[in-house]
C-alpha cells in the first residue's frame, strides 16, 4: 500500500538519517512486547515523499490480526481538524465572518447564561466562530467530570457520539444550558467542534457528514475515512484497548460490537474512523497551504490562519490541561488543533509554527511546514493520556532529521 503518489525515495535523500529513522521499530516492539500496547503504527512524511513506515504488534490481539497500513482505527479528536477545514471552506465563500456571533444562524444561542458561583449571570458577549475553533466560547464535556456543568451534559443528553438523535437536536440540547466562563476569555477542550459540523450543515444545506465526505474526504483521496466502518472495512478494524490493573492492554470496544459500526450522528468532534495512510493525505494537504496533488480546498493565507496562535497567550495561562500527556506551557491553539509557540517552555522538541493533534485512543500528528514534515501515528488505547508515546515519538522523529 503507498502513501504517496510518487516512488519511495532513500530517507538520506530527504534529509533524513536512515538509522536514526530505524529507531523507530524496536521503540514500538517495546511497547507491544510489554503488554502495554496491543499495536501501533507510524508513518513520516518530509519533502514530498513518504520516508519512513512501520508497524508492530496487533490492530486485533484477540483475532491475531497484525497492525497494518490498511488497519482501520477510531481517530476521534483527530475529526476535528477535518471539521475546521470545512467550516473554514464556508469562511472563503462569505458565508460568515470568525468574530460574527453564532446566533445569527442559531438562534438558540442567543442570550446565553453563564456560571456564576451557584448561579448564573449573562453573557457579556454571543459565542463566536473562533471562540468555537479555538475552544474558548464556554462549552465543555460531559466526560470532564470536573464540573456541574460537565455533570449536565450528561444527565440531558449532550452526546454527539451516542445520542438518540439528530446533531440539531444535540446542539439544541446544549444551548439550555450554561456556559462555564465568559465567551473568548478561557481555553476549555469540548464539544464545540461538534457545533461546528452543525453550522457546517446549516451553512450549506447539506447533513454534515454528507458535505465532508463530497467537499473535504473523497477531494483529498480520503477513501478510506469515513464515520461508520464499512463491510469492507470490517476485515481491517482494529479492536480499542485500555490499561487493565496489571498495566497490560485489556480490551475496550470489540471490533464486531462497535458502534462506530453503525454510528448514527457524524460528530465532528470524534466520529471519524479511517488509515494512517489517509490521514497523511490531510497532514500534506495542510503542508501544501490548501491543496494536495492539484486539488485545493482552502487558500495558502486561510491555512496560515488556522495554524496561527489565536489565544492571549498559551494554554498554560488560558485553561487547564485535560487528556494531556505534558503540560501546555509554550503550546497555543489555532483554529482547530494545537500551536507550537516555544519548544523550551513546551520542553519538548518541535518548531514554532507547527500544528498538531490527536485522538483519544491514542493516535496523534503533528505538521511542520518549515521543516517541510509531517508524522502520524496510530494506536488504540484509551485514553490517549496513558502513556508518553506521542512525546517519546517527537524525539525519535525529530532526532532524525540531518539536512
Amino acid at each position: 500500500m503507498t502513501h504517496d503518489s510518487t516512488v519511495r525515495p532513500p530517507a538520506a535523500s530527504l534529509g533524513l538519517d536512515p538509522g536514526r529513522l530505524d529507531r523507530i521499530q524496536p521503540w514500538m516492539q517495546s511497547w507491544v512486547d510489554s503488554g502495554r500496547l496491543a499495536g501501533l503504527s507510524v508513518l513520516v512524511h518530509r519533502r514530498g515523499h513518504t520516508a519512513w513506515f512501520g508497524a508492530a504488534g496487533h490492530a486485533d490481539r484477540e483475532r491475531g490480526l497484525p497492525m497494518a497500513a490498511d488497519t482501520v482505527v477510531r481517530i476521534y479528536s483527530m475529526t476535528k481538524p477535518l471539521t475546521s477545514v470545512a467550516l473554514m471552506m464556508l469562511y472563503e465563500e462569505g458565508r460568515f465572518q470568525l468574530d460574527d456571533p453564532i446566533a445569527t444562524v442559531l438562534p438558540e444561542f442567543t442570550a446565553m447564561r453563564v456560571v456564576d458561583g451557584d448561579g448564573t449571570v449573562p453573557a457579556e458577549r454571543g459565542i463566536t466562530y473562533r471562540d468555537l475553533m479555538t475552544h474558548t466560547a464556554g462549552l465543555t464535556y460531559g466526560f470532564h467530570h470536573a464540573t456541574p456543568t460537565d455533570a449536565a451534559y450528561r444527565d440531558t443528553g449532550v452526546d454527539f457520539q451516542t445520542a438518540d438523535a439528530t446533531l440539531g437536536e444535540v446542539v439544541a440540547r446544549l444551548a439550555k444550558l450554561p456556559l462555564l466562563f465568559q465567551p473568548g476569555t478561557r481555553w476549555n477542550y469540548s464539544v464545540a467542534t461538534d457545533v461546528i459540523g452543525h453550522l457546517v450543515a446549516v451553512h450549506s444545506g447539506l447533513e454534515f457528514g454528507q458535505f465532508l465526505t463530497e467537499r473535504v474526504l473523497r477531494p483529498l483521496g480520503m477513501t478510506e475515512t469515513g464515520f461508520a466502518v464499512t463491510e469492507a472495512q470490517l476485515p481491517r478494524f482494529a479492536a480499542n484497548y485500555a490499561r487493565g490493573e496489571d498495566g497490560r492492554a485489556v480490551l475496550l470496544d470489540d471490533p464486531d460490537t462497535s458502534r462506530f459500526r453503525t454510528q448514527r450522528l457524524a460528530s465532528g468532534g470524534g466520529g471519524l474512523v479511517g488509515t494512517i495512510g489517509d490521514y497523511m493525505r490531510f497532514c500534506r494537504f495542510l503542508l501544501g497551504g490548501g491543496a494536495l496533488e492539484g486539488v485545493r480546498l482552502l487558500g495558502r493565507k486561510t491555512v496560515a490562519l488556522m495554524m496561527s496562535n489565536h489565544l492571549g497567550g498559551d494554554l498554560a495561562s488560558m485553561g487547564q490541561a485535560r487528556f494531556s500527556e505534558s503540560t501546555y506551557e509554550g503550546i497555543g491553539f489555532g483554529l482547530g488543533f494545537s500551536v507550537m509557540l516555544d519548544p523550551a517552555r513546551a520542553q519538548i522538541v518541535g518548531t514554532p509554527g507547527e500544528c498538531a493533534w490527536g485522538g483519544a485512543a491514542s493516535t496523534a500528528f503533528w505538521v511542520d511546514p518549515a521543516e517541510e514534515m509531517a508524522v502520524v501515528m496510530f494506536a488504540q488505547l484509551t485514553p490517549s493520556s496513558t502513556y508518553p508515546i506521542r512525546r517519546e515519538l517527537r524525539v525519535l522523529t525529530y532526532a532524525a532529521l540531518v539536512d
